[in-house]
């Protein structure tokens, strides 16, 4: 028997080619905050939606489209989002192969939508084996996609945001962006959680190092969609056509905070956000509705250094908010001020050290290979991450992701790109990062690499570990830190 559905949402991923061994057990597995409200949008709408979590689940394209087959959906709808606004292009190789999957064991019309096709939809459409692409953020475009599809009759013009093949002529046309929601609360519904396999997702292991044995149940959440900054390695806005950002009210958010808590027993909490931080009254105006109801909550989120106000860390802290992840980027004015991040060393430092002070553990972020970079900047770098000692850090190498500054000066530039979309993924046998105006791209994945293992053996690093959190923590880093992950372009 059939189970007849209106659409089938698919959240892909494949962590073993994403994060090679890290996936086991190491990166974390989020849900998918804007798919599930996807679904609860089309819902409110009057259509029937399923989500199918294939990274969650692990599960393989064929395994994907034999159970899309069973719903028997009128549309099938790739969504390629991720856990960073960067993994959506390291998701697309997995994403691309579920399509082809869904055409060969399927009924369904094939859509994708996300991040990736946002920013390249004309190159989504033609290379992968879709029926429509979305660009944008999708919800009135799937919407009336629907409604169309109902009809039966094949004329796609009026649905706003949408790529799709000219009946007759077989040409790829679209039309013009969907208009962004201005009223995220009247407009959006809150996550439909209940089609999620809520059992599955874990935090990342720093998230828990206060408690590592529970890094499950595990939730997700926007406060607020887009960013004002324009930052030139960033594609954050690829979905949004322009910087800016919008906010949802703080008591809805709290609201589904509560409904997390108590619905699902939820703790560990990313606010997904690419800068939580931001607005005082919004930020603030959850902190203290939070603390208002008292949970025993573990909150990660992201921060700028100069969006960060010492006199508010002490309420942040109360409210359960543990971690603050700052994009420091590097230590090197002249390589920092190129990529449209203005702040010097002492503020970095001075930050950092408030927040620690409060009682909030900091992630510092950190890139090696901006155009400007040369191995003494990139050491810079990494000589203030290490001055820094944060209770974790996250190295990065420069990437041209589709939708940012970067990608457009690497196809001016002729910069060689990954051949393949995992090839954007960090972690990934295939990366392939920028080369700068002075480093090869070989170099900087080398240094990248290099700096990880020096970062991650410091003593005093480790001594940090073992006094705050632990020897069970420090053992553990020591555990994973060991593994050097294999790099096609070092011939690893």
């Amino acid at each position: 028997m059939t189970n007849r559905t209106d659409i089938v949402l698919i959240n892909p991923g494949n962590r073993r080619q994403v994060f090679q061994d890290l996936g086991d057990d190491v990166a974390g597995i989020e849900p998918p905050f804007l798919v599930a409200v996807m679904a609860a949008y089309l819902r409110a709408q009057g259509f029937r939606a399923i989500i199918i979590d294939a990274n969650a689940e692990n599960i393989s394209p064929n395994e994907v489209a034999e159970r899309v087959r069973e719903y028997a959906p009128v549309l099938a709808a790739v969504i390629v989002y991720g856990s960073q606004p960067s993994a959506s292009t390291q998701n697309m190789s997995n994403a691309g192969l579920i399509c082809q999957a869904l055409s060969c064991a399927t009924d369904a019309k094939v859509a994708m939508g996300g991040l990736h096709p946002s920013a390249l939809p004309e190159r989504t459409m033609t290379e992968e084996t879709v029926d429509f692409v979305i660009q944008g953020e999708g919800f009135q475009t799937l919407a009336g996609l629907l409604a169309v599809l109902a009809s039966g009759i094949d004329n796609f013009s009026s649905i706003p945001g949408l790529w799709f093949h000219d009946g007759e002529t077989g040409t790829v046309c679209h039309t013009l962006p969907a208009p962004l929601i201005d009223d995220l609360d009247s407009v959006l519904p809150p996550a439909a959680w209940e089609l999620l396999p809520m059992h599955l997702y874990r935090a990342h292991n720093w998230h828990c190092f206060d408690d590592l044995e529970h890094r499950s149940p595990y939730g997700a959440i926007y406060t607020s969609l887009g960013c004002p900054y324009n930052c030139i390695f960033c594609c954050i806005n690829a979905p949004f056509g322009k910087p800016g950002i919008r906010f949802r009210s703080p008591r809805r958010v709290v609201e589904e905070i509560d409904l997390l808590v108590n619905t699902y027993g939820i703790r560990n909490l990313k606010i997904v956000d690419e800068l939580f931080v931001l607005h005082e009254p919004h930020y603030m105006g959850i902190v203290d509705l939070l603390i208002e109801r008292g949970y025993d909550l573990n909150i990660w989120a992201y921060a700028r250094v100069d969006t960060v106000k010492p006199e508010n860390l002490s309420r942040m802290k109360q409210a359960g908010i543990n971690w603050l992840a700052l994009g420091i980027e590097s230590a090197n004015p002249d390589v920092r001020d190129s990529a449209s991040k203005r702040m010097r060393v002492q503020d970095v430092q001075q930050v950092v050290r408030a927040i620690q002070q409060a009682g909030i553990r900091v992630i510092g972020n950190y890139i090696f290979g901006l155009p400007d970079d040369t191995i003494a900047t990139m050491q810079e770098t990494l000589d203030m991450a290490i001055d820094l000692n944060c209770e974790f850090a996250n190295f990065y190498s420069a990437m041209a992701y589709p939708g940012s500054k970067l990608y457009d000066m690497a196809l001016e530039k002729g910069w060689e790109l990954p051949t393949q979309w995992h090839g954007y993924s960090q972690h990934s046998y295939e990366t392939q990062p920028l080369p700068t105006k002075f480093v090869s791209a070989k170099d900087v994945l080398k240094f990248r690499d290099d700096a990880f293992d020096a970062y991650y053996s410091n003593l005093e690093y480790l001594a940090l570990l073992k006094n705050t959190f632990g020897n069970k923590v420090r053992d553990d880093v020591e555990r994973i830190s060991a593994h050097r992950l294999k790099r096609k372009l070092l011939g690893g």
